[in-house]
């Protein structure tokens, strides 16, 4: 596990550029603040948008199988709460 350079919140603020130059390149950092650490500054994943057919189909073959009846009902589940409205008390 690499631990993650820590970086003062006035080290963010003066130097913000090098910093975020940095984190653009796969760096990570903890924030701190009064010598508490209060957040971290992470790269975000990219996420592919498109996925092969044969990746796709490789991945498939070994995939576990899913009950059909189990997985619509899941999706019932979901629907259900979904559409309930949190301020209708």
């Amino acid at each position: 596990m690499t631990v993650q350079p820590e970086i003062t919140q006035r080290d963010l603020r003066n130097r913000s550029k090098e910093i975020m130059d940095a984190v653009q390149h796969g760096q990570s950092f903890t924030v701190t603040r009064d010598g508490h650490q209060i957040g971290e500054l992470v790269p975000l994943r990219r996420r592919r948008r498109f996925v092969p057919r044969e990746e796709f189909a490789g991945m498939s073959r070994t995939a576990s199988r899913i009950s059909l009846d189990a997985f619509r009902a899941d999706q019932e589940v979901a629907v259900e709460q979904e559409t309930d409205d949190p301020y209708a008390r």
